[in-house]
């Protein structure tokens, strides 16, 4: 399993407007290949700042895959215009473990 992560900087004073816009691009992202799953996660300290987490099946799903698409850039065109710099993005591989008793 791989999971992408996208830390988004969204503009303060459109956090609100970020999150319904990303709730309408997200179907976008769900119907991709190799999609099983994501997360957007909000910045406690920074509400600014949100994660984006989405579980591919493969790196190749993802890019070239999804960030080939036309989805992809309909869905970053919905979103870009909150963003108060270029989001960072990196992948990383592996599985959850149980907690240690």
């Amino acid at each position: 399993m791989v999971y992408e992560i996208a830390l988004l900087p969204v503009h303060k004073e459109h956090v609100e407007q970020f999150k319904r816009a990303f709730d309408k691009v997200a179907p976008l992202l769900t119907r991709a290949k190799g999609y099983g799953g994501h997360m957007l996660a909000q910045g406690i300290e920074t509400p600014e700042l949100f994660n984006l987490i989405v579980r591919w099946a493969s790196l190749e799903d993802h890019t070239p895959g999804f960030e080939e698409s036309e989805d992809h850039q309909m869905f970053m065109m919905g979103l870009e215009a909150y963003f108060a710099e270029e989001p960072k993005v990196y992948h990383i591989e592996g599985q959850f473990s149980k907690s240690c008793p």
